[in-house]
């Protein structure tokens, strides 16, 4: 067992966890079987999350407590709103996605309880509040992504996407992400702390509301 108080969070919620990570939507895409329209929809649906995931960002770089801390998340944001950037626009383009659908969707329950979730952390708690969030929204990708590097896509833009959450780069980052948690987490009152598991295992949870969205009125 684990000590690190990120791996206690993850452990609290193992069975949301489990559906997140090995998510019928995490696997089709993996294999390549993932159906063009229900990739789409995530894909509209994910980006329409962008700017709220930048915003809690931008509050974890500025309660950030060293220089270096800051230069990771500045480093993490650049591809955030770069990298990441460019690869929605390519796959809007590579699945006809109506302009307004990009710029203004109709967003799934699943996408505005997140949204929602991010700006209570970001206004109505601290740091540990923002990481609580941020911890999870990512480590579930790394987990995911990191399994589906054995057998590649033949899409070149479902390949990108696990290429951008398994690469090194991207796992250092969700480590360091994990031990600012890790740091922070054990010195919390017992209320915060429990706010902290809360809000990791509500993210874990829409983690997978997102997934099964994908697949529009068919379910999972």
């Amino acid at each position: 067992m684990s000590d690190r108080f990120t791996a206690t969070l993850r452990d609290g919620v193992a069975d949301e966890w489990t559906a997140a990570t090995d998510h019928r939507f995490t696997r089709e895409l993996g294999d390549g079987s993932l159906d063009g329209d229900a990739f789409a929809r995530y894909v509209v649906q994910d980006y329409a999350v962008v700017e709220d995931l930048t915003a809690a960002f931008a509050v974890a770089l500025a309660d950030a407590p060293s220089t270096d801390a800051r230069r990771r998340y500045v480093e993490f944001l650049d591809t955030l709103t770069d990298a990441e950037n460019d690869f929605f626009e390519r796959a809007f383009d590579a699945h006809g996605v109506p302009e307004g659908d990009r710029t203004d969707p109709d967003l799934a329950a699943p996408t505005a309880a997140f949204r929602d979730l991010l700006g209570r952390a970001r206004h109505e708690g601290g740091y540990a509040e923002t990481l609580a969030v941020l911890v999870p929204a990512e480590w579930v990708y790394l987990a995911w992504a990191t399994r589906e590097t054995t057998d590649r896509p033949a899409d070149p833009l479902f390949d990108e996407w696990i290429e951008l959450h398994a690469a090194p780069p991207f796992a250092a980052f969700v480590d360091f992400l994990r031990s600012e948690l890790d740091r922070v987490g054990p010195t919390l009152a017992p209320s915060r702390r429990e706010r902290v598991a809360d809000l990791f295992g509500r993210t874990v949870s829409l983690e997978v509301a997102f997934f099964d969205a994908a697949y529009g009125a068919e379910g999972v």
